[in-house]
């Protein structure tokens, strides 16, 4: 029995999408300019050019993601660890310690870790960086001189994101209105 060609057109035209491959762009840290870290210090960013490309397929790319969880999440439960054996040693921040001073994530073992009881899926992996953290990420992509006007620039727009609106009660005066005088609707 032959097909009309009104069905075998309909037949063609399915609109199905199919994902078979994951392409990923890798980006050299620079410092950032572009966001404002709650934390104070500077934002970290990337190169304008990517530096390699590197193609999965979905599940390659799964089981890479699950291991670069698996480090974060190792690295994450070592600070967590180093934290707490700090607190212990300075009975919770009141005692002075030159122990837990000198302590460093160097002085968590794996074996103080239990990375493998903990579901991966469940844990939250864009989690704001300190300070420190994010300095010790530039040296070791290379950036040697980390501007430090970028560090006041963040601090005042922190500053002023904490004052937002004007003084206005009950009605707006135009001339003594801060969002007026800014040329924006009385908040």
């Amino acid at each position: 029995a032959a097909t009309s060609i009104l069905k075998r057109q309909k037949q063609l035209r399915r609109k199905n999408v199919r994902f078979d491959q994951v392409t990923v762009y890798y980006f050299a840290r620079r410092q950032g300019f572009t966001s404002v870290p709650s934390q104070g210090g500077s934002s970290l960013g990337m190169a304008q050019r990517h530096n390699s490309v590197r193609r999965y397929t979905l599940c390659e790319f799964a089981q890479e993601q699950e291991v670069n969880h698996r480090e974060i999440l190792r690295e994450h439960l070592k600070e967590e660890k180093l934290h707490a054996k700090k607190m212990k040693l300075t009975k919770n921040g009141t005692v002075e310690s030159e122990e837990a001073d000198g302590l460093t994530l160097e002085d968590v073992s794996d074996d103080d870790i239990d990375v493998e009881n903990v579901e991966v899926d469940d844990y939250f992996f864009l989690q704001p960086l300190p300070t420190k953290r994010r300095r010790a990420l530039l040296r070791a992509s290379g950036v040697h001189r980390i501007d430090a006007e970028e560090k006041q620039e963040l601090r005042a727009i922190r500053l002023s994101r904490e004052e937002c609106g004007c003084d206005c009660r009950l009605y707006c005066d135009p001339e003594a209105c801060a969002c007026s005088q800014a040329g924006i609707k009385c908040q």
